[in-house]
């Protein structure tokens, strides 16, 4: 009990991301308005009934953080029997991925604005996801931010337990040493396997970019300056 407890306390502390202003413009403004009661799920003290959410029983993907949301509604596209759960914090993310389902006429996402770790740790039963993306998530680079990466192991934990056997984990990076860290930590995870370990990579450890994986503006960016990008592809055993 004290194991959970310390365990419980560390992932509350656990902040990876810091809210920032940001002006909203008229097309997110109307998605929020005429989408956000339909796509953005309230919080709740306990889980999420995604099935009613959803109104179909489908495999269901979390993404944790997706920006402006582009990657997020490729995906959804490009797989319409699974359904999409992205979770962001920063309300012009928001407006702007509700904007890209409407145009798209995409009925298979959903969207929690809320703090991923309590998302994590509340809304989503243990065992029910087919897969996890983290795609570029802040790298604080600066030593004493470390401990607001997300990929620790605690919060790592937690999403294995979320994952159903054969459920994948996929994480992105375009800054090494955090790269170096994620590929650290996710193998010391129990429950999880590489599926890279062994097989064709870029680098011992690390996966090729799955096809179905969109560049994100943001990587497209850093493709262009030279910067290497990292995926990072973990099993549920």
């Amino acid at each position: 009990m004290e194991q959970d407890s310390e365990h419980t306390r560390t992932l509350a502390r656990v902040r990876s991301y810091v809210l920032r202003g940001g002006r909203l413009g008229p097309g997110q403004q109307r998605a929020l308005a005429e989408l956000g009661p339909r796509y953005v799920l309230p919080w709740t003290d306990g889980p999420a009934d995604l099935h009613r959410a959803f109104g179909r029983a489908a495999p269901r993907i979390l993404e944790i953080g997706f920006g402006m949301g582009d990657a997020t509604a490729a995906v959804a596209q490009a797989m319409p029997a699974h359904d999409l759960i992205g979770v962001e914090v920063h309300e012009a993310g928001v407006g702007a991925l509700l904007r890209l389902i409407g145009e798209r006429g995409l009925t298979n996402v959903r969207i929690l604005r809320h703090d991923a770790v309590e998302v994590l740790r509340t809304m989503i039963a243990p065992g029910s996801l087919a897969g996890i993306h983290v795609w570029f998530p802040d790298p604080w680079p600066k030593k004493r931010h470390h401990k607001r990466r997300l990929i620790q192991g605690p919060f790592v934990a937690e999403l294995a337990r979320r994952l159903a056997p054969g459920g994948y984990l996929h994480c992105a990076t375009d800054w090494q040493p955090y790269a170096e860290q994620m590929l650290e930590v996710l193998g010391a995870e129990p429950l999880l396997r590489n599926r890279a370990a062994g097989g064709e990579s870029t680098a011992p450890g690390y996966a090729p970019r799955p096809p179905w994986r969109p560049l994100t503006r943001f990587e497209q960016r850093g493709l262009k300056l030279g910067h290497g990008v990292w995926d990072l592809v973990f099993e549920r055993r």
